[in-house]
């Protein structure tokens, strides 16, 4: 698939269905993540990979109004980055979210950014704090996101270059 194609059918799915993600597709999407860039090629990330149905409910209750599309997911990466290594972890750990998101429709896989630095559980805790509780992830690695993951219910129609924004766009100035 041409890279502009693959732009415009990308799409967040957050409804799945009950068919797991083929193991292979899985590992393709953490290795997209793990050929990311970085500044300074310091690689200032980890991930954990969770794939227990009864973690991924408890999960759920990691951020108010839409983490409970984890409790239907079939997997879920949750991408951390050191600050004491590198001052670009936000931007570092985008990217690998980014990779991993476009490379999990490539497959056919369903995919969700769920934002969780700066956001906030049902319980009032911080993303951050809920999910190190859960996950067990030590003090100093920071919460960026988490990518929910499955088989997609649903298929939104692909977006338009017609439709794009062009008046964001400025030229020489704004």
């Amino acid at each position: 698939m041409e890279l502009m194609d693959m732009l415009l059918h990308r799409r967040s799915i957050r409804k799945y269905t009950e068919e797991p993600i083929p193991e292979e597709k899985l590992q393709a999407i953490v290795q997209a993540g793990l050929l990311s860039f970085a500044g300074k090629g310091l690689n200032p990330w980890e991930l954990i990979v969770v794939r227990d149905k009864a973690m991924l409910k408890q999960m759920s209750g990691c951020r108010t109004g839409c983490g409970s599309m984890l409790d239907g997911a079939d997997a879920a990466i949750v991408v951390l980055g050191e600050a004491e290594k590198s001052d670009t972890i936000v931007e570092d750990c985008s990217i690998v979210m980014a990779y991993m998101h476009l490379m999990a429709d490539t497959l056919g896989v369903g995919s969700c950014w769920l934002q969780g630095r700066l956001r906030f559980a049902e319980d009032g805790s911080s993303t951050e704090e809920y999910l190190r509780e859960r996950l067990g992830y030590p003090e100093n690695r920071k919460l960026e996101a988490v990518l929910v993951l499955g088989m997609p219910a649903q298929q939104p129609e692909a977006h338009k270059l017609e439709a794009l924004q062009y008046d964001k766009v400025h030229k020489e100035v704004y």
